[in-house]
């Protein structure tokens, strides 16, 4: 019987995708550059520093300046954290359903808890949340279950009965390896994917439906 639910954060939870750009865009201005569009950088924001620095600079992490770049990146972002974020439609609403009928939540996200803690408590949400886990928690990032272990014994729950909802393969690939059922959102950022290949126990296209299936199992 589901018991709780997990959120991946970027591209789930938030649509992080905005302000993400905008630390690149600050980097692009600084050195004379055009921005570059927020449709070139959103299909990549579920890969971090990694992907927006690839799109906004061409350049991989053997780059030699990529070190440099990435925490350049990370601390304007880390100054600019909630812009432009808002929750994607539905999930405020799927969260007051979740706590009015007893469900607990929480959020288990790769961001570090440095972005994740304080952009929770930006959104609102933060006291809310049952637990918020990222990705330098445990030590180990998604698509290692650790994670969604770690939040499950916050919970005191055993992992089947919470439900792991994301919207990039290795969130779909941690939840099965912690042993929880998962559901793959479509209206996430799904880094050039198809969810329905990822192998999910449920693949939505609204957050309402992430409520009809929960219920399906209670």
């Amino acid at each position: 019987m589901m018991r709780a639910v997990l959120f991946d954060l970027d591209g789930t939870f938030a649509d992080t995708a905005p302000d993400l750009g905008r630390a690149v865009n600050i980097m692009r201005a600084a050195r004379g550059l055009d921005p570059v569009a927020l449709a070139e950088t959103r299909s990549v924001t579920s890969m971090g520093a990694r992907g927006l620095l690839g799109v906004g600079f061409g350049m991989n992490p053997e780059h030699a300046d990529y070190a440099a770049m990435r925490e350049e990146f990370l601390q304007i972002y880390e100054n600019n954290l909630c812009c432009d974020t808002r929750l994607f439609p539905g999930i405020a609403e799927l969260v007051d359903r979740l706590e009015s009928d007893g469900l607990r939540w929480g959020i288990v996200t790769n961001k570090a808890e440095r972005f994740a803690l304080p952009l929770m408590r930006q959104l609102g949400y933060a006291t809310r949340a049952a637990c918020i886990i990222g990705g330098d928690t445990t030590g180990h990032m998604k698509p290692h279950p650790a994670p969604l272990l770690a939040a499950a014994g916050i919970l005191e729950l055993p992992p089947a009965a919470c439900i792991y909802v994301g919207d990039d393969e290795r969130d779909i690939a941690a939840g099965k390896a912690a042993g929880m059922p998962t559901i793959a959102v479509r209206f996430g950022y799904l880094n050039g994917s198809n969810p329905d290949d990822w192998g999910a126990t449920a693949v939505v296209d609204t957050p309402a439906e992430i409520l009809q299936h929960i219920h399906q199992d209670r």
